[in-house]
């Protein structure tokens, strides 16, 4: 069997900056991780890379930010008022929020606090990042109806919501 829209694929991962190969990730000494092929469930740069391979297959390639978690966007950094954080007691840098953006939930990430202005950046972290993944495939199997009609894997490996 090999990987293709609609399978559920159960594979070994490292990734790491591709410029400077510090590790971001790896599933050594974790769980490996398991998706659904053609829903949009990783980074579209990896998921054309993985298409195809089968069983076994090692992978090594390395991912533009363009085909991985987007470009930086400064226009995603905003100031806003101490006041948005209502109930919140305590703000500090490197927290991360779930706001409302116009397609839906979005994470914000505090990088600043001068004063009651709290500075947001709602870029992805690995945004502007070029990324080396590695791996190999372990598993690869046929979705079922649920995980085909939800858009991700259920049971063990998955989530379930």
């Amino acid at each position: 069997m090999t990987i293709a829209e609609n399978k559920v694929v159960t594979l070994e991962f490292t990734v790491k900056n591709a410029e400077t190969g510090d590790l971001i990730e790896s599933s050594q000494g974790s769980e490996p991780l398991v998706y659904l092929h053609g829903f949009n469930n990783l980074v579209p740069g990896l998921e054309t890379e993985l298409a195809g391979k089968t069983v076994g297959d090692s992978y090594d390639v390395t991912v533009s930010p363009e085909e991985g978690y987007g470009v930086r966007d400064e226009s995603l950094v905003q100031q806003v008022p101490r006041e948005a954080f209502q109930g919140i007691e305590k703000i500090d840098v490197g927290m991360a929020f779930t706001a409302d953006g116009p397609q839906g939930p979005v994470v914000v990430e505090v990088t600043g606090i001068e004063g009651d202005t709290i500075t947001i950046d709602a870029n992805h972290p690995l945004a502007s990042i070029p990324l080396a993944f590695s791996g190999e495939i372990k598993d690869i199997r046929d979705a079922s109806a649920e995980e085909l009609e939800h858009g991700h894997v259920h049971g063990p490996g998955g989530h379930q919501h």
